[in-house]
């Protein structure tokens, strides 16, 4: 392990809170048969997270620095990897996001809770692909892998901050089937963000077309921006 694995897991350790491992542990679910079942909390508030690894976000990206925490068992380990490295992505020029996106891309299996996927994959995958193909999220759509698909969607919230709702229009199409609560949540976000942020008229043309097959959850999260007439006419769809 690095000094700078060592040294980010010790202020983690001693800022565990037991009572707070307990309470992040029933949030998240990781009774037997809850989404984050068999997960382990240290009881580290993500705030408090934040101040602990902020000498780091300064400090340029080397992957095995980071790479003992990302694959750590402790869910606080992998999320202060990923909170450095989607700070670090937001100030990175082309090589060090590079190196970057490929590390997290290569490790997404541990990218496994919302809140892990939620902090790191617009400002790390989404800002990657803004001039580049968009391959990497069709391929992780159709990962078998509730948190892969859902950093496919959450990273086009990038893509959306500069204009580009295309593909988050696409993925939403693609996920209509998708049995997961946390995956319809994810698309009707990205698709109420859309609308209101680049195009309300894409997204009503959207849910023209789409809104009597959409999750109940998706079209709710969907038209929460929109007029009250025009949400009761969507959802009586």
């Amino acid at each position: 392990m690095t000094g700078v694995a060592a040294e980010v897991r010790a202020a983690i350790d001693a800022a565990a809170d037991p009572e707070v491992a307990a309470a992040l542990g029933r949030y998240f679910q990781v009774r037997p048969g809850g989404y984050g079942e068999g997960d382990v909390f240290a009881g580290v508030q993500l705030s408090r997270l934040r101040e602990l690894v902020a000498p780091w976000r300064r400090v340029p990206f080397a992957a095995e620095d980071w790479l003992p925490l990302l694959t750590s068992p402790v869910h606080e380990h992998r999320l202060a990897a990923l909170v450095v490295m989607a700070e670090r992505a937001g100030r990175s020029g082309d090589a060090e996001l590079d190196r970057i996106c490929r590390c997290y891309l290569d490790h997404t299996a541990y990218v496994d809770n919302w809140d892990l996927v939620d902090v790191s994959a617009a400002k790390v995958l989404g800002r990657w692909l803004l001039d580049r193909d968009r391959t990497p999220l069709y391929d992780l759509t159709g990962s078998g892998s509730l948190w892969e698909r859902r950093i496919a969607v959450v990273a086009t919230h990038q893509l959306i901050r500069h204009g580009q709702t295309e593909d988050t229009y696409r993925l939403a199409v693609r996920l209509i089937g998708d049995r997961e609560d946390l995956i319809h949540k994810a698309v009707g976000w990205m698709l109420r963000e859309a609308g209101k942020h680049v195009d309300p008229a894409e997204l009503l043309g959207f849910l023209d077309a789409y809104a009597a097959d959409l999750p109940r959850t998706t079209l709710r999260y969907a038209i929460e921006h929109l007029p009250r007439e025009v949400r009761r006419a969507y959802l009586a769809r």
